[in-house]
């Protein structure tokens, strides 16, 4: 497939890509998903969440079980910042992500979270063709957190 055919993907009329249900579903029965704080109206995938005009960055996620498929523009490191942060906080934070490997955003926060790469790449919601670039789920868990042996 030539990049002529995924236009939208590749122009800058949106940066939100709304969640294949498969994906959300099969991570919301492992984590129980409470709060999705990068999401609309339309493409909501929890009960409580925050628009655009709510400003997610800007609001406080608790101990939540958080879901979040940020927008994949410019401000994405902001995002991946804030579920660190929040993860520190209390909060569990599960991500679906660009895999930009190479970015500052990448090293300084999802490295330090369980990155889980997805084979091959994902359509989302309404696309009529896979992303044009690999996904993963980047996960910050709280520090309390202790993964114990059997």
């Amino acid at each position: 497939m030539s990049k002529s055919q995924w236009p939208t993907l590749f122009s800058s009329a949106t940066d939100e890509w709304p969640t294949p249900l498969w994906l959300f579903e099969a991570l919301s029965a492992e984590f129980a998903f409470s709060l999705d704080p990068c999401a609309t109206a339309a493409n909501a995938k929890c009960r409580r969440f925050f628009c655009k005009a709510e400003d997610g960055l800007r609001q406080d996620w608790g101990r939540e079980t958080v879901f979040m498929n940020p927008p994949y523009g410019r401000a994405i490191g902001g995002w991946v910042q804030k579920a660190f942060e929040s993860s520190q906080q209390g909060a569990l934070v599960v991500c679906l992500l660009p895999a930009r490997t190479d970015t500052r955003w990448w090293h300084d926060y999802v490295m330090r979270g369980e990155v889980r790469l997805l084979r091959g790449r994902i359509t989302f919601e309404g696309g009529a063709h896979p992303a044009p670039f690999p996904s993963a789920i980047a996960i910050f868990r709280p520090p309390q957190f202790k993964l114990l042996a059997a």
